[in-house]
Order: structure tokens, then C-alpha cells, then sequence
């Protein structure tokens, strides 16, 4: 996805998955290069922005 900053990467991918994917970002984290991130962090081409979705774990 093209962008300077972890917020324009996050629309346009909101812009190529559609509703259902902006849906859930409210819920996940997002991190660069394997480090947590906030929407102005920069990024530049060769960063990996990822995704990643809330989990739960364990058992009551």
C-alpha cells in the first residue's frame, strides 16, 4: 500500500478492502518493522506495516 505514514498505508488499504476492513482497525494494532506504531509514524517502501487483529486466549 502506498503512503508516508502509517495512516495514509491504513486508508489506502481501507480504500482497496472496503468497509469490512475498516471496520475491524478500531479493534487491531498496527506496527512497523516489527515495533508498535501510532497513525504518524513515517514509513517509507521497503517497511512491513502489519495488521494485527485482537486475540484471545485461555479458557475460564
Amino acid at each position: 500500500m502506498p503512503g508516508a505514514t502509517v495512516q495514509a498505508v491504513l486508508d489506502a488499504a481501507c480504500a482497496r478492502y472496503g468497509p469490512a476492513f475498516a471496520a475491524v482497525l478500531s479493534t487491531c494494532r498496527v506496527w512497523v518493522n516489527g515495533e508498535p506504531a501510532e497513525p504518524s509514524t513515517p514509513v517509507v517502501e521497503s517497511d512491513e506495516v502489519a495488521v494485527l487483529p485482537p486475540v484471545s486466549g485461555g479458557s475460564g
